[in-house]
């Protein structure tokens, strides 16, 4: 049966907030609908064009790739009113056409972007071999004028593009039967007028278009401008508009297509019915999809122009120089991994690298690798990498093998102060044309989809709010998914169940789950090529409006063969940069960083005190308490606790520190472990532990372990459940094992699921937390000096960084008229805080004080006014540096205060009369005379001026005022709110402590009930503390900025890294959900009672019988309370923690009787 009928006008979720369809499931359903093409005609964008033409290809569809574009009369470049915006439809022919349209939705997006991204006639004109055109939907230029019962203009029109596309041009109709819907919308009044309207308007423009196909001779194509893929998915794809338009479904005025839900992927039999007197705008659609005929190649590399040595070739240029850095005992390795390279033509992405990496060196700009890429030799020689791979055994086979189909993948970490520099060099080498930082989509993620529903349909905050907090966190790598959270949620589940409110909104949020939100740059890659960019990708401008992207996402680019630099910015490269050259300037010494002594012990006995704060990777309450009772002295140490400090392998951590600390034997389930598992005492750490043990004991290659690493890797059950056949299977062949003893060992490979750190990673991120540690060890106050300067920004980690300075007895000194330079700088072995700190003191007013100021220093606040320039050191930057402490040496606060107004006046003159050159006028002893006199007033109270303090520094600085009742609070809570992220606290009820920093009242829609939310901080760390009416009602006087309170409520988590794939171990989002609270006076602790906080471990031995497992159940469930706590089941050399879902009432009593249950 010949087909019937090609869908040409459909959007996906890349028309953002508008089309619902994902891409993978629109190519299924065209197939299932036997439709030998389908399209692919997003707004004015072409996001998803590669994955189109991928999943087309893979389910035997042809791919139609094209955009509905916006066309002006006007040039494109003029911006004015509301703007001219009409719809175009544009299929690519052929590869012509689609290097046309890339070049089209370009130029409308960089040049004529106006409300939506336009380009003008005349550029269409320029760019339009190769496309296929259409009239449009009723928003067309044909469509408008027709509705406006402008034939004679709309055949004007009909006819310019008939002249320009010749037989490429179509007119496009559409019957929505929007008559249909009358009946369904008769007792809403405005609702009808709007459907009337709208099926007036269609009549009118369809009527039009077949006139002018018979009188031009134009062919008629028959669309449906699908925007989702089924009748029944209207309402999701009308939940999205309104996220979109911040409108409530309910709302009338507005965007409405749900009125009318007919804009669905209909099938070509339903197309028939409603097109019975036009069957040739049906088969039109066929013969129109015969003549596309696109090919895009995929999975070859297009490498930019780059510099070679004369008469050498980009393999001759990288042996030479990797041989060259090469000792003879390395080198078998080093030829070895050079043939691998050069074979697959990889030699000029080294080269590339190598120069970036090595610019970023002569330029004093700190690099580090993330991922797998430290494990190559050539890397590390060429000086891409820091990391030696024969020292720390790592195997170059996990970065690149001869059987690893994907290209090589170098990731680098630079200082972030710095990167911009790096792309300049970048844009200046290969051409800004040729360069372009890489897009991605911010997505809808469940916790997000489920709020946005509920929101749009109209429910109070509270209930989405509800709703989303029983939603478990997702991982990094793996976001949650509301169909796993109904798994694994019962709380989620039972609401689900039982309330059919909450049912439509998770059905809903179900629907839109993942799909693209908006736009926006990607953190790291960015992307080079030959040939100008636009040839390869579309472009567009970041939503902000500064930076070039392409329109491909990360994948897609590497699929069409550019190469990729992926560069992230990283926070502690530029500490340690700023330390280091703070170091050098105030030593006269030169640091090298990458030739530091790895034995120091200094910097271990520093970590193991538990001085991690501002260490790279290694701070945080929960790392501290493990590098406290594992005692590192070595790099391996560091690096093992970077690998192993995440969910999944964290339980071996315990294990690991008995092993090292000689109080646990170190074992080896078969002896060919002790290989590869000597440095970890027999503990499996890193993803190179499971392929080695895959390659010694089941006899797997290096051509087939990649797959074991990926299905654990990737948590892919179906991989997972083949590779564990597999994998026993295996053993037993090859290494003579039993089943039980091979089924051990693939136990140990269970907590690595989703969240094994490969080791060349581990060693390079060990590197940069050792050179930290080192820095922080052997010159604190520089260290801390360059970590406030880099953190000056973030309040809350420069309140935590003075507390640390305190700690560690490092002074850190207020403000100074004549110490403080712009930013923080080391005084004597002292910190001092910056005149930037100071709110309402800006550059302008800065640099002119510190200009007066390299004429010698300021003797009295009389001769500082005398000698700054008053308009920009106003009066209010004279209050304000007054009120944080600058001029404390001129005087007490409240005198300068009073006499600021006189003496600021005598200032002002003197300046004018200089001037005007009337100076000469006063005597030379007036000239000379700049004392003050002040007025004898008393000082300000303390808590005034601590208040004065915190006002214009964000913080308090000398001292808290509530500094000792905080301390008395440690008594009576569980938890520290520093201790919250990493305590994986999700769902258990805690206790903190601390002061409400600020408040926010809010009355609930549903009720008009009082609320609020609330940040609460305890000096260091802050919390969001989320007080629900019912809390709030029995708690009112509670609420208020400045009160120290008690706090006891549910913790809830948000995964603050599930939209980027990035390796690293951010911190969760963390909320409280209040249900007590009361004000701390510290007065008396009698009415407060305290808590046992510390989380305990109940070990349990191995071979425990059944009955008193059951029997240890029982006693933990009737001695429920608030103290965390956690099992560990023993297993001859291995051990799995559980932590419980509850807390304990933790008692001497219940202690006792756990011991006498599990004796044995």
């Amino acid at each position: 049966m010949s087909a019937k009928f090609v869908h040409l006008h459909v959007h996906t979720e890349y028309s953002l907030l508008d089309g619902l369809s994902k891409i993978s499931k629109l190519i299924r359903r065209s197939k299932e609908l036997d439709m030998p093409a389908v399209a692919l005609t997003d707004h004015g964008v072409m996001y998803g064009a590669v994955e189109f033409y991928k999943e087309c290809t893979k389910e035997g569809v042809k791919p139609l790739i094209g955009m509905e574009a916006y066309v002006v009369n006007r040039n494109h470049t003029e911006k004015a009113g509301k703007g001219e915006n009409n719809h175009l439809l544009l299929l690519a022919a052929n590869n012509e056409g689609y290097q046309n349209l890339m070049h089209l939705s370009t130029i409308a997006h960089l040049e004529g972007f106006y409300y939506r991204p336009r380009f003008d006639k005349e550029t269409l004109t320029k760019y339009s071999q190769g496309l296929i055109c259409t009239s449009a939907c009723a928003k067309g230029e044909i469509g408008q004028l027709l509705a406006e019962n402008s034939y004679d203009k709309a055949r004007e029109a009909a006819e310019w593009y008939q002249h320009l596309f010749a037989d490429r041009y179509y007119l496009e109709i559409q019957r929505h039967q929007n008559e249909d819907y009358f009946d369904s919308v008769k007792d809403n009044p405005r609702l009808l007028d709007k459907l009337k309207s709208f099926a007036k308007i269609e009549k009118i423009w369809g009527d039009g278009i077949v006139k002018l196909s018979r009188d031009l001779g134009i062919r008629l194509v028959a669309t449906n401008d699908a925007h989702y893929l089924e009748k029944t998915d209207a309402s999701a794809q009308d939940a999205l508009v309104c996220i979109s338009t911040g409108k409530n479904t309910s709302a009338i005025d507005r965007l409405r297509y749900i009125d009318t839900p007919t804009f669905h992927l209909r099938s070509p039999d339903e197309m028939a019915n409603i097109f019975p007197d036009l069957p040739d705008s049906l088969s039109n659609t066929v013969k129109l999809a015969e003549k596309c005929d696109v090919k895009i190649e995929l999975g070859k590399w297009y490498f930019p122009n780059i510099d070679l040595p004369a008469g050498q070739t980009a393999t001759q240029a990288l042996q030479d120089l990797a041989r060259t850095k090469t000792d003879a005992i390395h080198r078998k390795r080093l030829e070895y991994e050079l043939e691998v390279i050069c074979s697959k033509g990889y030699a000029p992405y080294f080269l590339m690298m190598a120069d970036l990496v090595n610019w970023c060196t002569d330029h004093n700009i700190i690099t580090n690798t993330r991922g797998s890429a430290a494990g190559s030799l050539v890397s590390y020689v060429t000086g891409i990498t820091t990391v030696d791979p024969i020292l720390y055994d790592l195997p170059f086979e996990r970065f690149l093998n001869p059987f690893r189909p994907s290209p090589p993948d170098i990731d680098i970490d630079v200082a972030d102060d710095r990167r911009e520099e790096i792309i300049s060099y970048i844009t200046q080498k290969y051409g800004s044309d040729k360069v372009a930082q890489i897009c991605t989509f911010g997505r809808m993620l469940a916790r997000a989809a489920v709020r946005d529903v509920a929101r749009v349909q109209g429910h109070p905050y509270a209930f989405g709010d509800r709703l989303a907090k029983v939603i478990p966190i997702g991982s990094q790598g793996f976001p949650m998914s509301i169909e796993r959270a109904l798994k694994e949620s019962p709380e989620l589940k039972t609401m689900y169940d039982s309330d059919l409110e909450v049912k439509e909104t998770v059905d809903l949020a179900r629907q839109i789950e993942g799909n693209a939100r908006h736009v926006s740059v990607h953190a790291a890659g960015m992307v080079v090529s030959p040939q100008p960019m636009i040839n390869y990708s579309p472009l567009q401008l970041e939503p902000k409006g500064t930076k070039i992207i392409t329109q491909y996402e990360f994948h897609a680019c590497e699929e069409i063969g550019l190469v990729k630099f992926d560069i992230l910015g990283i926070r502690n490269l530029s500490i340690l940069g700023a330390a280091r050259d703070l170091i050098e300037n105030l030593h006269h010494i030169t640091l090298d960083l990458k030739h530091l002594p790895m034995n120091d012990k200094a910097t271990f006995a520093m970590l193991t005190r538990g001085e991690t704060m501002g260490v790279f990777q290694l701070g945080g309450s929960g790392m501290t308490k493990w590098l406290k009772e594992l005692k590192p002295n070595r790099l391996e140490d560091i690096m093992v606790m970077i690998a192993l400090f995440r969910p999944g392998p964290m339980a071996n951590i315990p294990e690991y520190i008995a092993r090292k600390n000689k109080k646990s034997p170190v074992t080896y389930l078969h002896p060919k472990m002790a290989d590869y598992l000597d440095k970890s005492y027999g503990i499996l750490v890193y993803q190179e532990d499971i392929m080695f043990t895959g390659l010694s004991l089941a006899g797997y290659t290096w051509e087939t372990i990649d797959k074991l690493r990926k299905a654990i890797g990737k948590k892919l059950p179906k991989e997972m459940a083949q590779q564990h056949e597999v994998f026993v299977e295996g053993c037993i062949k090859t290494s003579g094992m039993t089943q039980e003893a091979a089924e051990k060992i693939w136990e140990l490979f269970v907590p690595f699921q989703g969240y094994g750190f490969n080791k060349a990673h581990a060693a390079s991120y060990g590197i940069v937390a050792y050179q930290t540690a080192y820095l922080k060890a052997h010159y604190p106050v520089e260290y801390m000096t360059a970590l406030l300067t880099a953190e000056s920004g973030d309040t809350e980690k420069i309140v935590e960084a003075i507390e640390e300075c305190r700690r560690i007895k490092i002074p850190v000194l207020p403000p100074d008229i004549n110490s403080s330079d712009v930013a923080f700088a080391v005084d004597d072995k002292s910190i001092r805080f910056g005149l930037s700190a100071v709110k309402n003191v800006g550059e302008a007013a800065i640099s002119s004080i510190l200009s007066a100021r390299a004429d010698g220093p300021f003797t009295t606040f009389t001769d500082f006014c005398l000698r700054v320039d008053s308009q920009k050191v106003n009066k209010k930057v004279l209050e304000s540096l007054i009120k944080a402490g600058a001029m404390d040496q001129f005087g007490k606060r409240a005198a300068l205060l009073a006499a600021l107004d006189k003496i600021r006046e005598l200032g002002t003159s003197i300046s004018k009369l200089k001037s005007s050159g009337q100076i000469t006028l006063f005597a030379p002893s007036e000239q000379s005379d700049h004392s003050d006199k002040l007025p004898n007033i008393e000082e300000f109270e303390k808590s005034i001026m601590l208040g004065m303090e915190k006002e214009l520094l964000g913080f308090y600085l000398t001292e808290h005022p509530h500094a000792e009742k905080l301390a008395q609070l440690g008594q009576l809570i569980t938890h520290r709110i520093s201790e919250l992220p990493s305590g994986n606290l999700s769902g258990m009820r805690v206790t903190i402590g601390g002061i409400i920093e600020s408040c926010r009242n809010v009355i609930t829609k549903n009720g008009n009930l009082p609320m609020c939310f609330c940040k609460v901080s305890d000096l260091g760390k802050s919390v969001e503390a989320v007080v629900f009416p019912k809390t709030y009602a029995a708690t009112p006087g509670v609420w208020q900025p400045d009160n120290l309170v008690l706090l006891t409520g549910k913790v809830e988590m948000r995964d603050t890294s599930a939209e980027e794939d990035i390796i690293g171990a951010p911190e969760p989002d963390v909320t409280i959900i209040v249900d007590s609270a009361t004000i701390f006076t510290g007065e008396s602790t009698m009415n407060y009672e305290p808590i046992t906080n510390n989380p305990v471990t109940i070990e349990i031995p191995k071979g425990l019988l059944q009955t008193k497992l059951v029997a240890l159940n029982s006693l933990l469930q009737s001695h429920r309370g608030q103290t965390p706590a956690s099992l560990i089941f023993y297993n001859g050399s291995s051990s799995k923690t559980l932590p419980l879902p509850y807390g304990l009432d933790w008692t001497p009593s219940l202690q006792d009787q756990i011991h006498e249950l599990l004796k044995t």
